[in-house]
């Protein structure tokens, strides 16, 4: 029994120096940051405004035409089909489609008429990251993407009493992205997420069409050519949906606790204790003492000291619940031993473990709940 307490000290030890440092940690930064990393598959899809700059323009010998593509405001759509890795890191493969009307073509050449589109769409694949701010209601990210997309023209210049030049056909080239966005869970829809999302978009050029320039008519063709386009470079401002097939729980509430209670009204205890920790911090000694003090002004002729855990594990499954079972008995071992201390005759308290069952709580399985991990002293 002697070496059992010497080694139920030891860890107490250890344990306490840890929870001293959390302590610590909390007292100088009040603000306490639970983490809610996105985990497992989600899908996500979103869409807005589509910001083409300016793109420079060489055309082939027989083209005539170098100057600067200006386009109006377009739209853009983004789907993608992701993973997160559960520790604030996530991977995605997305598709996207971006669609810009060509507004004028500026040159010290010439006056022109312009009409038609520019649009490019492709694959892409991303890595982002997730931060945690301490906001339960908000949780920037950034990342980054590379793939492949395709440039497709559609559109004309006309010299003011010049001959009409069409430009077409599709240009594939590697692109790549920066992302930044803020997310906002959804509280009422466990796993969705609101976000609001800018991209800066480019890809490798040159990017190579076809200009042919008619004559009276379009049967009349009086030069072929390449017209090609540099700073292919897009901004993007879009709003979308998240949905997790497999959220994280939402952080619990921190435990509310009396800042003086009545010992002497009290009949049960709570005890908290961090994550795969036996150890008592000094708020729990304190209520320790103050069940201990309570049984010398109240006639008492048991107590009971039943230790719980949450349903978290590093292994789930029989060999998890197994081992917080033990937990939960070392939980109440450690309390019975800090009441002895005290000076509560040993004889009269009886210890039990329940792992796992009788949750204050009711939690999704495999969560971290505070209000679980406790240890209940009961005077009867």
């Amino acid at each position: 029994m002697k070496m059992r307490l010497a080694q139920v000290s030891r860890r107490a030890l250890r344990r306490a120096l840890y929870s001293a440092s959390i302590l610590t940690g909390a007292a100088v930064c009040p603000a306490v940051v639970h983490a809610q990393p996105v985990q497992g598959l989600y899908i996500a899809g979103e869409g807005g405004a589509s910001f083409n700059q300016a793109q420079r323009v060489r055309s082939g010998a027989m083209v005539p035409g170098g100057g600067r593509d200006h386009y109006d405001t377009g739209v853009t759509g983004i789907g993608s089909l992701g993973y997160g890795l559960g520790n604030g890191f996530r991977v995605e493969v997305e598709g996207d489609y971006r669609n810009n009307g060509l507004r004028k073509f500026g040159t010290n050449d010439f006056r022109s008429s312009v009409g038609g589109r520019q649009q490019t769409y492709g694959v892409m694949a991303n890595a982002l990251f997730d931060m945690d701010i301490g906001k339960s209601w908000l949780f920037p990210y950034f990342g980054a993407g590379v793939g492949y997309a395709w440039q497709g023209m559609n559109a004309h210049v006309t010299p003011m009493g010049g001959q009409m030049q069409s430009i077409g056909g599709t240009f594939g080239n590697f692109a790549y992205q920066g992302i930044f966005g803020l997310a906002f869970p959804v509280p009422w829809v466990v796993g969705l997420s609101a976000t609001a999302e800018y991209r800066f978009w480019t890809m490798l050029g040159p990017q190579s069409h076809t200009a042919t320039t008619y004559g009276a008519s379009k049967s009349d063709v009086v030069a072929t050519g390449n017209r090609d386009t540099n700073t292919d470079f897009n901004h993007s401002l879009m709003l979308g949906l998240r949905y997790e097939f497999n959220p994280a729980p939402p952080p619990p509430p921190a435990p509310v606790m009396a800042a003086v209670p009545a010992p002497v009204v009290a009949r049960t205890y709570l005890v908290f204790f961090d994550w795969d920790s036996a150890a008592l911090s000094d708020r729990a000694r304190a209520i320790v003492a103050q069940a201990a003090q309570a049984t010398t002004h109240t006639e008492v002729t048991r107590i009971e000291v039943n230790g719980y855990t949450d349903n978290s594990a590093a292994h789930p499954g029989m060999r998890g619940e197994k081992y917080n079972m033990a937990l939960s008995v070392r939980r109440a071992d450690t309390v019975r031993a800090e009441l002895v201390r005290d000076g509560v005759p040993g004889p009269s308290i009886a210890v039990q473990g329940f792992g796992e069952a009788h949750p204050l709580v009711v939690t999704a399985a495999n969560t971290r709940e505070p209000q679980n991990r406790r240890v209940e002293i009961i005077l009867k």
